[in-house]
């Protein structure tokens, strides 16, 4: 699949960066459109200003998918506090890398650097290996969360975010996020540190739920670091940093850098058309399912390839209708 359009050559496809910590999501486009000298730029799901790691970046084209992403799992590396609670349930200090996650358990040294407001410290916590492997399971699967006040949920209009600057607080409805795995990779009761590693789903806050662990242990804990460390299917390994992007604009090899649209939907199974077919589904016209080879009874969403090969879009197989409705053209 070519990274560029038929007509234009403006590039497509999927540029995973590293997002440097202090760049909102956000920012993180701002300056790619600096550097890429194009508008025409989205990303998969925001990653907080602390944090650093995976960010897909949507290239030309490959924007339009922003809304339908099958795969939107996440993994993460934090480091995190117990014993210490503040107003935005972090504070950041320490530097780590992947959701794994360093936990330092205790009270705060002085070599962190605060963002959060410190509300209280809970001196008598004391976390064991035993009791933290123990109340593990009881994050997995779905659990409910409050969204944290500094947050970009919105709430009668309002990102909560700008609501907690200005000192307020509001009622806000709790949400159902999916915990897939959380392992303690490390643990030091000396030090009372721990390194976890994190799989989750879409809208999970990882400071959030350090902080109810803390809770469940009796007391709190806040979080000091956080990477992701793979999203929509895509590892920090095939991530690129802002100089690294700039460098391949530079001699011309950022293409070579782009993955194609169609890797974010590799989990639908692919239908090829023929080239009569392939006009007619450019066209916007409804192809009878009689009609279609390779349809899979127990599947309704796929990738739609031409009769060369090439990534047209998505679409949905219409049972009722003997139909196949495009989702969405590429």
């Amino acid at each position: 699949n070519s990274s560029r359009e038929e007509l234009g050559g403006i590039m497509n496809g999927i540029l995973c960066m590293n997002k440097p910590q202090d760049f909102t999501s956000f920012d993180v486009i701002g300056k790619l459109r600096g550097i890429l000298h194009m508008r025409r730029l989205g990303h998969t799901g925001t990653l907080d200003p602390m944090a650093t790691g995976v960010l897909p970046v949507l290239v030309g084209k490959a924007a339009r998918a922003c809304d339908i992403l099958p795969d939107q799992s996440k993994m993460y590396r934090a480091t995190v506090q117990f014993g210490w609670e503040t107003d935005t349930e972090d504070v950041w200090g320490t530097r780590t890398a992947v959701y794994q996650a360093t936990v330092v358990f205790g009270k705060a040294t002085d070599t962190l650097d605060i963002w959060g407001k410190p509300l209280q410290d809970y001196p008598e916590q004391h976390v064991t290996e035993a009791a933290l492997r123990a109340i593990l399971p009881e994050f997995l699967g779905d659990i409910t969360q409050l969204p944290p006040m500094y947050s970009a949920v919105s709430v009668n209009g309002k990102r909560l975010y700008e609501l907690a600057r200005k000192g307020e607080t509001v009622e806000r409805p709790t949400r159902t996020v999916h915990i897939d795995a959380i392992t303690l990779d490390a643990f030091d009761e000396t030090q009372q540190t721990a390194t976890l590693t994190v799989s989750c789903g879409k809208g999970t806050y990882i400071r959030t739920l350090l902080s109810d662990i803390g809770q469940r242990l009796g007391g709190d804990a806040v979080m000091t670091a956080l990477t992701r460390t793979a999203a929509c299917g895509y590892p920090l390994q095939e991530c690129l940093t802002f100089e690294q992007v700039a460098a391949a604009m530079a001699d011309g090899t950022l293409e070579e850098h782009l993955l194609p649209t169609d890797s974010l939907f590799s989990s639908y199974p692919k239908l090829r058309l023929n080239a009569a077919q392939e006009r007619m589904f450019c066209n916007g016209i409804k192809l009878d399912l009689n009609r279609l080879r390779n349809l899979q009874p127990d599947q309704d969403i796929y990738t739609v390839y031409g009769a060369t090969g090439t990534f047209l879009g998505t679409a949905l197989a219409d049972r009722t209708q003997q139909e196949l409705r495009i989702g969405k053209r590429f």
